[in-house]
């Protein structure tokens, strides 16, 4: 998937385009420069074309004398990872040295850039956009991200410039990817050495030791698949160092171009905030996830520790918390093996394909036992289902009210798959359709 990366100087309104772009209120907007102090992640989609988005805020800094290297390095770090730079600058305020000093490196690029000018509002500020092309960047967009003027015709510039997603020629093309993650010193590089046999990745106590996504083909024990040890991802406001977001983007490209996602975490410190983050981005992106809790030697134990635990982890993880746990000691070796058998499992289920047939014959009985709910005294009624042709596990539904099917209802069916087949470590999408 492309990573389309916005830059600029502060307040020039790139966190309310990164806002507009992927449809959410997820990053904080205000009137005062430097808010977005760290670095906002989303995907996008524009006829039929989907693309990541990555808002690259976070280089203010109190000192002059620090800002226009940081600005720099920040630009610089997005034109090395992004496939397209989208460089917003203000109507009213003019060419900033700022700007001047941004437009310089992307002359320079060899990545497509794309100029778009904010807070056009009225008819009038479309002539302070003309200045700007005498920046040397080619045609100039004039927006609004705050009420969406000239957005339309952003993304489809957007569109036309990233490359095109060619499947390159890969020698172990068709086996599964399966993706180590999570935050820092949780044992990622361990594993990988320890299932790998050979001291593949460098460890040490400090976190961050993984600077890159790093591939490796394994064929041992009747598994064969391609295996990616990650960097941590550190929450963002962490997030301090340029190399360390530049580690952070790969991750997340990582997962979005995995099929399982093997996500550790510390027994000793158990599931935190950033830990839910990662594992929301695994779900978000729908793949397959195995749960790997690490140094379990570390933590104090009883008789019932490790159902507690379990319960405990279940509650955190809800609504998907059908998904295999392992409680490892990577150092001593422990369960090793259970983390394989577990990864090439869900992998199964995640791309298994079930025929119509079966899928009506288990499922229509309890939905005509158990219908949707009546809704304004119309009632639902689910003529038949079959599973759709994507990477992840999807099921339609025809019916004849889908509008009336709600989100309640469609947990019901989706237990009721998870129930008759075995779709363990698979997020599962249901889609309600017309018949």
């Amino acid at each position: 998937m492309s990573l389309v990366a916005i830059v600029g100087r502060p307040n020039v309104g790139k966190s309310t385009l990164f806002n507009r772009l992927v449809g959410m209120r997820q990053a904080i907007v205000d009137d005062i420069s430097g808010v977005t102090r760290d670095r906002h992640y989303g995907r996008c989609e524009w006829c039929g074309r989907e693309f990541s988005v990555v808002d690259t805020g976070g280089y203010t800094s109190n000192s002059d004398d620090v800002f226009e290297s940081a600005i720099r390095d920040q630009v610089q770090i997005a034109i090395d990872e992004a496939d397209l730079v989208l460089f917003m600058v203000e109507a009213s305020t003019g060419i900033t040295d700022y700007d001047a000093e941004i437009a310089d490196v992307l002359r320079r690029t060899k990545k497509p850039v794309i100029l778009c000018v904010n807070k056009v509002d009225t008819g009038e500020k479309m002539y302070d956009t003309y200045q700007f092309y005498s920046m040397g960047l080619g045609e100039v967009y004039g927006i609004s991200a705050a009420n969406g003027g000239g957005t339309g015709d952003l993304l489809d510039a957007v569109v036309k410039e990233l490359p095109e997603e060619t499947v390159t020629e890969d020698t172990h093309a068709g086996l599964p990817r399966i993706t180590i993650v999570g935050k820092p010193n949780v044992g990622k590089s361990s594993l990988t050495n320890a299932l790998l046999g050979v001291d593949r990745n460098i460890v040490t106590p400090v976190a961050g030791t993984t600077r890159d996504a790093i591939e490796t083909y394994y064929n041992k024990f009747g598994h064969e698949f391609m295996l990616v040890d990650t960097a941590g991802i550190r929450k963002k406001g962490k997030v301090h160092e340029d190399l360390e977001f530049y580690s952070v983007l790969r991750s997340i490209r990582a997962i979005e171009h995995s099929d399982v996602c093997i996500m550790m975490i510390d027994a000793t410190v158990g599931m935190e905030a950033q830990d839910m983050n990662i594992f929301n981005l695994i779900i978000k992106n729908r793949k397959a996830c195995v749960l790997v809790v690490n140094k379990w030697d570390l933590f104090i134990k009883d008789s019932n520790t490790l159902k507690e635990y379990t319960i405990g982890l279940k509650a955190r993880l809800a609504p998907f918390d059908d998904i295999p746990i392992i409680f490892t000691s990577v150092l001593k070796m422990q369960r090793i093996q259970d983390v394989l058998d577990a990864a090439t499992e869900v992998y199964a289920n995640y791309s298994r394909k079930i025929p119509t047939a079966r899928l009506n014959e288990a499922l229509l009985p309890v939905i005509e036992e158990t219908p949707p709910p009546a809704w304004k005294g119309k009632y639902v009624k689910v003529k038949y289902i079959t599973q759709l042709p994507t990477k992840f596990p999807a099921f339609a539904f025809f019916c004849n009210l889908p509008q009336y099917v709600k989100d309640p209802y469609k947990r019901f069916l989706e237990n009721q798959l998870r129930r008759n087949f075995n779709l363990t470590g698979c997020p599962v999408q249901i889609f309600c359709r017309q018949k």
